[in-house]
């Protein structure tokens, strides 16, 4: 009984260190990059490459490393995931520009398996507690992207180390959770070995992009991903031309990152409870489009309700896309599958949105367009998030 409570613990350790670790490397760049861009001489072009070559490998490599997952024990793939990880960080902070975009490239792959695979760990280890675990890796994920965008440049300067102590000290983070999955690998092997080698004789011929459902889960992922990263990316720049001062952006963004956790983690919960989450989904389109469209008439007024509104269902959407993986799915195999489609698939979609609002912009400099187009995203987001929703697997179709 002592080693399964130890066992048990030592899963949701994974789980916490190794979710804190999937976000936290690409949000720590941005704080830091005018500085980076500066020692380092690079052009605009280059400094924006750090934070697009990770996404960039997350919609090309996704569906490729869940084919391979499905052959690799769960706790191996998140052991791969976190040595191309370190080395990643590694190889950034090393100090000259070729090796800061292969370590981009390995923090990207790293990352990627990571995405992909630990999903499936979940539905693997807790079948029965999917909802819970899924908040618990979501809000790992999320409250450590926000403390590395909020403290990268306190971080470098405390280190003495500026940029590079900012971006290197994820390192002891990623160390911390391969020490985590290694020992919870070593306790657990012969258990693990017995689930996993039963889970893949379950499914053997299943095609993910034959079925109708899967579709659905991975535009839904997509587009969802697609509104965040727009505001993420542009949000401050349209508050300062709405006459807001810089510093206090950057509080906008905090806000959106802070509302979103307590849903990140009750979501998931109450999800895994309903046989069909369509009011939920009905519940992130009302949501999120109250909060666009206040941006769009009210502009900085009531900006922090709006934030909170906007933070709310960005973390609904958010949960809700990763607990599809494991909810619509009746084996690891299939998780496994949905969960490199859905990635691959959602962050080709979402790499789209940020460039699609700018050149909106540039045709009309009000924004309004831009926010016009992100309504229309989010009304196409529930038609697909209600079918995503329904209860059916992605086996089935």
């Amino acid at each position: 009984m002592k080693n399964k409570v130890s066992l048990l613990l030592l899963s949701i350790a994974v789980i916490i260190f190794v979710g804190g670790g999937l976000r936290a490397p690409i949000t720590a760049v941005s704080p830091v990059l005018s500085e980076i861009i500066e020692v380092l001489q690079l052009s605009n072009l280059q400094g924006s490459l750090l934070t697009s070559i990770p996404l960039i490998v997350f919609a090309t490599c996704s569906v490729l490393v869940s084919k391979l997952a499905v052959r690799v024990n769960i706790h191996y793939s998140l052991i791969y995931s976190l040595i191309f990880l370190i080395i990643g960080l590694y190889l950034r902070v090393y100090g000259n520009v070729p090796m800061l975009f292969i370590g981009s490239f390995f923090i990207g792959l790293g990352i990627c398996i990571g995405n992909v695979t630990t999903p499936a760990y979940i539905k693997n280890l807790f079948p029965q507690k999917i909802g819970i675990m899924t908040g618990v890796f979501s809000v790992a994920m999320n409250l450590t992207a926000a403390t590395a965008s909020g403290l990268s440049i306190a971080i470098g300067t405390w280190s003495g180390m500026g940029w590079r102590g900012s971006l290197g000290i994820w390192i002891f983070w990623a160390l911390l959770a391969l020490l985590a999955v290694g020992v919870e690998t070593f306790f657990g092997k012969k258990e693990t070995s017995t689930n996993n080698s039963t889970k893949k004789t379950q499914q053997t011929s299943f095609n993910v992009f034959r079925s109708k459902q899967a579709w659905y889960i991975s535009i839904f992922m997509g587009i969802q991903s697609l509104v965040y990263y727009c505001l993420v990316a542009l949000l401050p720049i349209v508050l300062i031309d709405y006459g807001m001062a810089k510093e206090e952006t950057g509080v906008v963004l905090l806000i959106i990152q802070l509302a979103m956790l307590p849903v990140l983690f009750i979501s998931p919960v109450i999800a895994t409870r309903l046989k069909d989450q369509q009011w939920m989904i009905y519940g992130v389109g009302i949501l999120m489009f109250i909060g666009i469209a206040m941006l769009v008439l009210l502009k900085t007024q009531f900006i922090y309700l709006a934030s909170v509104i906007i933070g709310v269902s960005s973390g609904l959407a958010f949960s809700l896309s990763i607990l599809f993986f494991s909810l619509k799915s009746k084996t690891m195999d299939g998780t496994l599958k949905i969960s490199g489609k859905a990635q691959s698939v959602g962050y080709l979609i979402a790499a789209f949105g940020p460039p699609i609002f700018g050149m909106i912009h540039d045709w009309d400099s009000s924004w309004q367009s831009s926010f016009y187009f992100l309504l229309l995203m989010i009304v196409i987001m529930v038609v697909f998030g209600r079918k995503a929703a329904k209860p059916r697997f992605i086996e089935e179709h």
